[in-house]
């Protein structure tokens, strides 16, 4: 009887532990304030006003504004897992006006794995005794005479 009692507890904490950490990071505007944009007829500020700031804005064109948001699990020590994502493209012309909107969701995503592989860099490849050593006596005083005698 005593074993139930010690081991109940125990096994009611160890179980808890265990439950995976649901976190939402990024922000999703509201799809009744997505029903509002209207392209074609919003600039930029008038689309910032009405959604809040973008999540990020595109890297090598200004034109396209992200709002993104991304709901991870972690179960214990594991790396966290994404079990939904959603982003949204707003999509503006040369004059700041919204052009198009898109929607994407976690199953259009593209896992991009990142490579194992070092840049090369420019000259020789030295082992680890070419570093230690490589300079030794190379130094010299350049106000020290050469000339041997007096």
């Amino acid at each position: 009887m005593l074993a139930v009692i010690v081991l109940l507890p125990v096994l009611a904490l160890s179980s808890s532990a265990c439950a995976p950490r649901v976190a939402t990071h990024g922000f999703m505007p509201r799809d009744e304030l997505i029903n509002q944009l209207s392209p074609g007829q919003q600039d930029k500020g008038m689309v910032q006003q009405l959604m809040g700031s973008p999540s990020s804005i595109g890297t090598f064109d200004e034109d396209t504004w992200y709002y993104i948001t991304q709901r991870t699990e972690n179960k214990s020590f594991f790396r966290p897992m994404i079990i939904d994502q959603t982003v949204l493209a707003l999509v503006f012309d040369e004059q700041d006006v919204l052009q198009s909107i898109v929607k994407y969701g976690l199953e259009e995503a593209q896992l991009i794995e990142p490579l194992e592989k070092k840049t090369p860099t420019v000259g020789r490849k030295l082992t680890i005794l070419q570093q230690l050593f490589g300079n030794f006596g190379r130094f010299s005083d350049p106000n020290e005479s050469r000339t041997l005698g007096p």
